[in-house]
């Protein structure tokens, strides 16, 4: 049995039902979402959209990266997104301790040697959605084509809230 035996299974039980192929893959409902990569996170299902609707980048941390930057970009130009979120979320582990404190753990669980590697970790959430939406905000290519708003998703509640960005 190969290693991904079980998920192909899966998928083609999730294909004989299938119906939602044949659109473009424009963002109907022009928004784009960078969020967690944390399997806790529905992006689609949280905001009350459905496939096709939304572009949606996940990131360690929901952190603004330059690959992040680079899709942001080309959604706006190319995909109809006029609206972009910036979602952190509750109890994520980049939000645990400092870049630093992120490889130690990592060093110590299987000693594996990260540490200097940017990671994005930050303690203060607040701060790190502030910081990237203002990055995203005053991007040359993407200041007047898309509204950027910063929030915090709670994964015990499902509920977001808006972050005032100074």
């Amino acid at each position: 049995m190969g290693d991904f035996d079980d998920l192909l299974e899966r998928n083609k039980t999730y294909a004989e039902t299938f119906t939602e192929g044949g659109f473009d893959g424009i963002a109907q409902a022009g928004v784009l979402v960078i969020t967690c990569m944390d399997s806790r996170i529905e992006p689609l299902s949280m905001l009350g959209l459905k496939l096709g609707d939304a572009k949606i980048l996940r990131t360690p941390g929901g952190r603004v990266t330059p690959d992040a930057i680079v899709g942001c970009i080309l959604g706006v130009h190319l995909l109809n997104v006029d609206r972009i979120m910036v979602v952190p979320h509750t109890r994520c582990a980049m939000a645990s301790g400092t870049d630093q404190q992120i490889a130690d753990k990592v060093l110590t669980k299987d000693g594996t040697d990260i540490r200097g590697m940017t990671l994005g970790a930050s303690p203060d959430q607040a701060s790190a959605v502030n910081f990237d939406v203002r990055a995203l905000r005053s991007h040359p290519l993407i200041t007047g084509f898309a509204t950027v708003g910063g929030f915090i998703y709670d994964v015990d509640s499902g509920l977001l809230e808006e972050i005032t960005i100074a």
